[in-house]
């Protein structure tokens, strides 16, 4: 899954607070460190919201099965129910 980042998005600086010997050594590894690490963010953020549209598609179908029992055959707090 490769997150391309259009060059003509705005782009500015941030702050980020990192290992100074992590940071050392990718520099050592390649000549644009910003490129870099924009490249995992973007990989980042595809990843995370995937992993949510997949929590979140679990989520319905497991309510679906719920509404689809309860319809069949009832709630289970009828019969303990004191209302």
């Amino acid at each position: 899954m490769k997150t391309i980042v259009p060059s003509h998005v705005r782009k500015r600086p941030v702050n980020l607070s990192l290992n100074e010997e992590l940071v050392a050594q990718a520099r050592q590894l390649t000549g644009n460190l910003s490129g870099v690490v924009e490249s995992l963010l973007a990989e980042f953020v595809e990843r995370e919201l995937q992993r949510r549209r997949e929590q979140s598609r679990r989520v319905e179908a497991t309510v679906a099965l719920w509404n689809d029992f309860e319809e069949k055959h009832g709630s289970f707090a009828d019969e303990y129910s004191t209302l």
